[in-house]
């Protein structure tokens, strides 16, 4: 635990955020006396003093950027770990690019700005540059155009850093098909709204959990309704199914999803060594990764993408090198760069932060690792097109998606940049609902309990709607 003495509640939460990036997987807490630091802060300076480090820094101008760049720079001489994003802790950094582009400010002025403000390096601010300027023919700006997310709270295991709503299928048979006739009601009922509403579709995702958990008969009677109430007869920019796991995907999956005009897939190996695969709980080999993407390449599908991430438990340089080189030689369409988010519902937390089962690297060699994972991008011809950051991350990194020309996923723009309204089905599924003219999101979270979702549907249904038609 990092305890922390302050004299002034005002700052609580900011300095609250720079401490977290240093000490994110330890419990930060702010106390009357016996702290390990010691932060006094009046108008003019803020005084930080610990057991080997005491500082004193002047404040000016905006006295809250001046207090989170202070104790940035105490805890980097303190740890000496130097974060690339500096004290940027937002999760949609190319969006403060987005608008600074909007403004006709140079890209020297934007990395200039990223330095000033957030300390955050060159490097970092062209990112968000490139990310900026992809985005930014993509956004949507109809009222009317809208996107429609389909969750399914199920896999074939659960991960050890999973901490979403994804319940190991082999423990929860029974609830499938109860789950499948809820969904498939609010699926019905959703497509007849944006029908009479006469609303356009761009992009229907389908993602989990994992999509394809389920058995072939019940992922089929679940496809034909997305495409009866969804796809068919409308003019769909895209069409994905984040089949994720491949020890879930089958030829007859595949097949469906082919009949169904399904236009982007995806098959996520996360690392190519089965020692990690098996230490993070996943029951699929490497060799399977290749047969499951080889496989849907003979099928025809052209648009397919592929995740990795950066700092899974145990591996190190060596390991990412041989996940570049075994996805290079795939050669999917875009590639998602994730870097491991630890979080405290996930059993990665209790491991590393209680048990101490797992270390994470020197800072240094993170940047090294995700380098690499930008190496394999441009061997690929990728560029990056979206991207956004988590807490928590190991190595304060970001999540990105590269892919080639005119294979961009884009829902995933759509969902960060936040400029379309996105209606979510399923359980824990959080609809966005844009009021582009009032620069305005309202959201409306269905129940995370799978029972509760499956006996709640129709109120889930009926908020859903009632929040909609606030925009139309």
């Amino acid at each position: 635990m990092v305890k922390i003495v302050l004299n002034n509640e005002k700052f609580r939460y900011d300095i609250y955020q720079i401490v977290n990036l240093y000490y994110g997987f330890q419990d930060i807490k702010f106390v009357d006396d016996d702290g390990d630091f010691y932060i006094n802060i009046d108008e003019n300076s803020m005084e930080i003093k610990g057991i080997t480090l005491e500082k004193t820094y002047e404040l000016k101008n905006n006295i809250k950027d001046n207090v989170k760049e202070g104790v940035f720079r105490y805890f980097c001489d303190l740890t000496n770990k130097n974060l690339p994003w500096g004290t940027l802790v937002g999760i949609r950094p190319s969006k403060i690019a987005l608008t600074l582009l909007q403004e006709n400010k140079s890209e020297k002025e934007i990395v200039q700005y990223f330095k000033d403000k957030y300390l955050a390096i060159e490097e970092k601010a062209k990112l968000c540059i490139d990310v900026a300027k992809y985005e930014d023919k993509f956004i949507n700006n109809k009222k009317d155009k809208v996107s429609i997310y389909i969750g399914m709270p199920f896999c074939p295991t659960r991960c050890l850093y999973c901490s979403f709503t994804s319940n190991p299928i082999a423990s929860n048979k029974k609830l499938v098909d109860p789950y499948l006739d809820a969904l498939i009601k609010e699926i019905i009922a959703l497509g007849a709204y944006v029908k009479e509403k006469n609303l356009e579709v761009e992009c229907v995702y389908f993602g989990g959990g994992t999509p394809t958990a389920v058995n072939d008969k019940q992922f089929e009677r679940l496809m034909v309704e997305i495409y009866n109430n969804l796809i068919k007869d409308k003019i769909i920019g895209e069409f994905t199914v984040e089949c994720g796991r491949p020890d879930s995907i089958t030829k007859e999956k595949l097949t469906t999803m082919k009949k169904y005009e399904v236009s982007r897939i995806s098959i996520n190996p996360q690392t190519m060594n089965d020692s990690t695969l098996k230490a993070i709980g996943r029951n699929h080999s490497s060799t399977l990764v290749k047969e499951v993407f080889k496989e849907a390449r003979d099928m025809g599908f052209d648009n397919i993408n592929m995740d990795l991430i950066v700092g899974l438990p145990g591996e190190r340089t060596l390991q990412v090198e041989k996940s570049c080189d075994e996805i290079l030689k795939l050669e999917p369409d875009s590639l998602t760069i994730h870097g491991m988010s630890v979080k405290r519902a996930s059993r990665l937390y209790e491991q590393i932060c209680l048990k101490k089962e797992f270390s994470i690297p020197e800072q240094e060699e993170l940047n090294h690792m995700y380098n690499l994972t930008k190496e394999l991008a441009n061997k690929l011809y990728m560029k990056p097109y979206y991207m956004y950051r988590q807490k928590n991350m190991v190595g304060n990194m970001e999540n990105v998606g590269y892919s080639k020309v005119e294979k961009e996923g884009i829902y995933n723009i759509q969902m960060i940049e936040e400029h379309q309204t996105i209606i979510a089905l399923g359980a824990d599924a959080v609809s966005k609902v844009v009021f582009l003219d009032e620069n305005r999101i309202e959201r409306f979270a269905n129940v995370k309990d799978v029972r509760e979702y499956i006996s709640r549907i129709d109120e889930m249904i009926y908020k859903k709607q009632q929040l909609l038609n606030t925009l139309y």
